[in-house]
């Protein structure tokens, strides 16, 4: 499909998107398929304003029929899922069937929110005094801010506001500047599902364009009740304070350093799949990308010569191909700052297998590489930053206990795996003396996270929890309600305050 015939499909006008100064380019052959113009100040300001307003109506409206909204997103999203998939990839690189897939977890969250929409689950708490009922209840909190990253340009926008919507919320989106197209057409797909909902006002979803500049402005805007934010730790940590000092919320997902322990009892083909999906899908490029990897020192020599053969049987090329594994990096900045890490590993002496370009014909403009695996057995280290690129650190053991405690041995807690056939290093892995991440798998790789779960981790992560679970009770505020019933007036903790 060509690009304006994209366009076009989610109810873009190609002409329209030509207009502004912002060039955005494909990182398949980097070349431009936009140019977009960015939200000025008084731009952002009248958006976070429009948003307010619709907060004050939308939160009135009864949750099942704002889940009704989300109902009709749904739908949208199942119509168009070919063509939104397509300009995923377009836009961000990523082969057919990642895209494919980033749309269906739009369409999987927008069942959960519907659902959710009929919940949304107070208590009934026992109270002291008799007479007294007490409950917790749940109340819509405002203004969702949105700051989303290119590596899931639509996905993790879609747990956000789904969710904000269901609880009674207005939403601002600021995305990627690398990947406004596709938020545009998302924005294009929920102004159509608004559209059969009378209820639903103006401003009730905004979309911000620009760089990081224009984010900031919506970190400090003091409408903003709740900043959810996806990206790097040092991103977080400009972030996080800057929302703190307003007293705001905020709900952060930033760096992973994500690893996989394999042990002697290991089914090792099942290994190898998953540490390869792990490792190289989306270019390496995902939170939740294979970046370390502890292998007993029994099997080490074994499994790593597989995976040598599984990494130069990698197809790597133009991410539209159906046979495609591997696509572009997003930019030759990410390819600069992988080739850095990859001379730097090679001075200390470690083993680098593949870590070159590759230039498929007729993509010289896009940045791709070979994933590349780095031996580092008899390595008492660890890899404490994440460079967000293929590359799978190797590292030998010989105690669970030691693989336990060099897994754990960073600064970022997002997601962690073991292989094992052993229940008692399932168990070991999962109680609390076992992994330090707020996602932790048995059998199963550190990519692939499933809707139904909350998704987030600890440490520099930032500890928020986004999508499903009980991850809803961020978008609003609790209240804590008691009713007297009786004609008397106990006073809690048996106090006496006798006026007579």
């Amino acid at each position: 499909m060509q690009t304006d015939a994209i366009f076009e499909a989610l109810y873009l006008d190609p002409g329209r998107l030509r207009e502004g100064d912002r060039t955005i380019r494909s990182p398949i052959d980097g070349q431009p398929i936009a140019r977009l113009t960015d939200t000025d100040s008084s731009g952002v300001d009248t958006a976070i304003g429009r948003a307010a307003a619709a907060f004050q109506v939308w939160r009135k409206v009864p949750a099942p029929r704002r889940g009704e909204l989300v109902r009709r997103f749904g739908e949208e999203l199942r119509n168009h899922k070919e063509s939104l998939g397509a300009l995923v990839t377009l836009e961000a690189g990523k082969i057919v069937q990642e895209g494919l897939g980033e749309v269906q977890e739009m369409i999987d969250i927008c069942d959960f929110a519907v659902g959710l929409s009929r919940q949304l689950y107070g208590l009934t708490i026992a109270s002291e005094r008799p007479g007294h009922r007490m409950a917790e209840t749940w109340h819509p909190l405002g203004v969702v801010g949105i700051i989303s990253a290119f590596n899931f340009p639509v996905a993790v926008w879609s747990w956000n506001v789904t969710l904000a919507l269901v609880c009674g919320n207005a939403t601002v989106w600021k995305p990627s500047e690398k990947t406004p197209l596709t938020a545009l057409a998302c924005q294009a797909l929920l102004r159509r599902a608004m559209a059969g909902i009378e209820e639903a006002p103006d401003g009730l979803s905004e979309v911000l364009i620009g760089d990081a500049t224009v984010g900031e402005r919506l970190v400090d805007d003091d409408r903003v009740a709740l900043l959810s934010a996806t990206g790097s730790t040092a991103m977080g940590r400009a972030v996080g304070p800057r929302v703190a000092r307003r007293f705001g919320r905020s709900l952060l997902e930033l760096g992973g350093n994500n690893a996989v322990i394999v042990t002697p009892s290991a089914d090792l083909e099942l290994a190898l799949r998953a540490i390869v999906f792990g490792a190289v899908g989306t270019a390496g490029q995902r939170c939740t990308t294979t970046r370390r990897l502890f292998v007993h020192a029994d099997i080490a020599e074994p499994l790593l010569e597989r995976l040598r053969l599984a990494w130069g049987g990698v197809r790597i090329g133009d991410p539209r191909a159906p046979d495609t594994l591997v696509g572009p990096l997003i930019d030759q900045a990410a390819f600069e700052q992988m080739q850095v890490v990859l001379e730097q590993l090679r001075a200390e002496g470690a083993r680098v297998y593949g870590g070159e370009r590759v230039m498929p014909d007729g993509l010289a403009g896009g940045w791709y590489v070979t994933p590349a695996l780095v031996d580092r057995r008899g390595v008492a280290d660890n890899v404490h930053q994440e460079t967000f690129a293929p590359i799978l650190h190797v590292f030998d053991y010989r105690t669970l206990d030691e693989a336990i405690e060099r897994h754990n041995a960073v600064p970022q807690g997002l997601s962690s795996a073991i292989f094992t056939n052993d229940v008692r290093e399932a168990e070991r892995f999962l109680s609390a003396t076992g992994s330090d991440c707020g996602i932790a798998n048995v059998n199963i790789g550190t990519s692939g996270a499933e809707i139904g779960g909350a998704f987030g981790g600890e440490k520099e992560t930032g500890g928020g929890r986004e999508s499903g679970s009980d991850a809803w009770k961020a978008y609003m505020r609790r209240q804590t309600a008691t009713v007297n019933y009786s004609r008397e007036l106990p006073l809690a903790q048996g106090i006496r305050f006798d006026m007579e």
